[in-house]
């Protein structure tokens, strides 16, 4: 038998509210501790209330008021913990061990509004492109060969699916300002490429205009050279320029040469399209001046991706602010794809060793030829790749012949 409780204090008619039910209740005021009120057996008989031991729910139909179903905690298992020093000998006796790593499966990647710095910034992170870009110091010319006459090719043929897709974009090209209705002699086909998300690229087919380019021979960076600047690096952000090619206008001499032909009528480009051979120097040109005090400090750039490197979180802050107040100066606009911090150095992308893993054997000369050009962009990854290939120089050697079983 339990001992006996004085207590000197009762307080009726108290309400009691379960879910949207209110009940009176007569409380006993005492110390429980880890409660905060015990509902007992005579006022769960006055209520008519049933336990139902199996569905740990309790069952209210007091007179006159609706049903109430009141489900309890479920009893959480206590999880086994062993110390390490126990875990190894189980282990040297035989005992299977087993690692997991888990993550939030439901983690939500946070919006630009979440990101310090970056929402300090939202001119620079516009949903989408909604007209031309501001005038710059240089607009992109293509200069052709002389005495070259204006070059036009009859559209390509076009599936239902690609005629309606085809219409879609034109119509949001010219709201955007990006094209407008052309009446000039030159005119190159369009084509669409399928995009990793299923989606449609529309691609203008400008090989012929290109045959006939003056090609610009501003230098792009080696992937190897941008690298090595990121020595000692170990905080990131990476920083694409959206549309990157649309930030840039095209000299009003020069909009004709962009011309294409579609079933909907003639277009040309006032803004730089891609496929032109000179685009890639141009917009190179063009971002290396707009960051040229920062290059090899703590900025790379390759083309219309932008690389924040930084050996400290605190010193990565100043960085990106820097880099930002830049773009929203010369009102470029850009996406935010994320910061990574890390101090294990420079890694191929996975992804990309998946492609070369999963690639057949080769069965020719050119196909080994093939797969050394490949495999040989992440030769800086592979200690002693030269010679562990020397064997197949043989092989690839002009007149020679391949067979592999």
């Amino acid at each position: 038998m339990g001992g006996g409780l004085v207590v000197n204090s009762v307080r009726k008619g108290s309400l009691v509210r379960i879910g949207d039910v209110t009940l009176p209740v007569d409380l006993v005021v005492m110390d429980l501790k880890e409660f905060d009120v015990i509902l007992g057996m005579d006022w769960l008989a006055q209520h008519r209330a049933v336990i139902d031991c199996y569905k740990k729910e309790v069952i209210i139909e007091s007179s006159g008021q609706s049903k109430v179903v009141f489900v309890g905690e479920r009893q959480v298992v206590p999880v086994c913990v062993i110390s390490a020093i126990e875990a190894r000998r189980l282990m040297l006796e035989g005992c299977e061990s087993y690692l997991a790593h888990v993550i939030d499966a439901e983690k939500v990647n946070p919006t630009l509004k979440e990101i310090p710095i970056v929402r300090d910034f939202p001119e620079v992170f516009p949903d989408d492109l909604l007209g031309l870009p501001p005038q710059r110091k240089v607009d992109f010319t293509i200069k052709t060969l002389s005495g070259v006459a204006p070059i036009f090719i009859a559209p390509y043929r076009m599936g239902p699916m690609e005629l309606q897709e085809h219409k879609k974009q034109i119509e949001e090209l010219l709201k955007k300002g990006f094209i407008r209705p052309s009446t000039s002699p030159w005119g190159a086909p369009v084509l669409f490429v399928k995009k990793k998300d299923g989606s449609m690229r529309l691609c203008v087919d400008y090989r012929q205009l290109n045959r006939v380019t003056v090609k610009n021979k501003y230098p792009l960076p080696r992937i190897d050279d941008l690298l090595d600047q990121l020595k000692g690096a170990i905080t990131f952000s990476k920083i694409d320029l959206r549309s990157g090619y649309w930030h840039f206008r095209i000299a009003e001499k020069d909009i004709l040469k962009t011309a294409f032909c579609t079933r909907y009528g003639d277009y040309e480009f006032l803004v730089m399209p891609f496929g032109l051979t000179n685009a890639p120097a141009t917009f190179m040109a063009l971002m290396n001046s707009t960051f040229h005090e920062y290059l090899n400090q703590f900025v790379i750039i390759f083309i219309h991706e932008i690389l924040v490197y930084s050996r400290s979180m605190e010193e990565h802050e100043q960085h990106l602010r820097i880099v930002l107040q830049i773009l929203k100066e010369k009102e470029f606009q850009v996406i935010f794809l994320g910061h990574v911090i890390s101090g294990d150095g420079i890694m191929p992308d996975p992804t990309k060793l998946k492609v070369i893993i999963e690639r057949r054997v080769p069965k020719n000369t050119t196909e080994v030829r093939s797969f050394f050009g490949l495999a040989g962009y992440y030769r800086r990854f592979v200690e002693g790749f030269s010679i562990n290939c020397w064997s197949f120089d043989k092989v690839t050697e002009e007149g020679s012949s391949c067979s592999v079983d």
